[in-house]
Parts: structure tokens; sequence; C-alpha cells
């Protein structure tokens, strides 16, 4: 009756689904609430804690040469 073209379409559409799925969970940079954050850099934790206070201008300075 229908010679199996009203399956094309939702096939199709399952295909488009999941590819966009993939490409959203592995491919964006934005982060996934409960899933993998991104990692830190030694700067933005040294600039962290001084901005909380844990360590003085000197000490600031000191290790942003370092770095």
């Amino acid at each position: 009756m229908y010679e199996g073209y009203h399956f094309i379409g939702m096939h199709l559409a399952w295909w488009v689904f999941w590819a966009t799925l993939i490409f959203w969970v592995f491919v964006t940079p934005y982060p996934i609430p409960g899933l993998r954050s991104k990692a830190k850099t030694p700067l933005e934790l040294l600039k962290k804690k001084y901005a909380s206070g844990k360590i003085n201008k000197e000490e600031y300075l000191e290790k942003m040469h370092l770095l």
C-alpha cells in the first residue's frame, strides 16, 4: 500500500536527532551539568586565590612572573 515510503521521513528524522545529540554532547564547549567541566589553567587558579585574599600582592606578582 505505502511501498515503504512513509518510513523514510521518520528514519531521516531519527538520524538528524542522533547526529545533533552526539554533536551537542561531544563538541559544544558549554558545560553540561553533572558531567565533565573544563579544567582551569594555573593562571586562573592564581587569580582566584588573589581575588579571594588567600595570597597577597607580592606573592601574586612573584607567582605570575614564574608562570
